[in-house]
């Protein structure tokens, strides 16, 4: 299964795309939400979109409500990975079309937890 994980930090990337590889994933990246857009128009199918919430040129909420109004992604579940940590942001995010919502710093044992949740299979 496919994990597209979505931030601007190649750092952040890495280590996300380093734990879902380790958990049986292919990953891919993307450094913004038009990027990430941008593969799934190619015809891209992931199982999971790990979404940063802040980003230049579209962010985390505003590519979770542009995936959300294309009726062809209602399946692909959408996990926010952010610094936002207030209940009103986690709110937002979930209103909006995420399904999950995992605050930064996290561990393996903590994103393992939310892709039980979701009922995403892995290693």
């Amino acid at each position: 299964m496919q994990a597209l994980v979505i931030d601007d930090s190649r750092a952040m990337r890495s280590m996300i795309g380093k734990i879902m590889r380790q958990l049986g994933f292919d990953v891919v990246e993307a450094a913004d939400g038009r990027e990430a857009l941008a593969h799934l128009q190619q015809g891209q199918r992931p199982g999971i979109a790990l979404v940063d919430w802040n980003m230049p040129e579209m962010n985390g909420l505003e590519f979770v409500k542009v995936v959300r109004l294309d009726a062809s992604y209602n399946d692909l579940p959408l996990m926010m990975v952010t610094t936002e940590n207030e209940m009103s942001q986690v709110v937002v995010a979930l209103t909006a079309g995420a399904n999950e919502y995992l605050m930064k710093p996290f561990t393996k044992e903590m994103l393992i937890e939310k892709l039980d949740i979701l009922g995403i299979e892995h290693r």
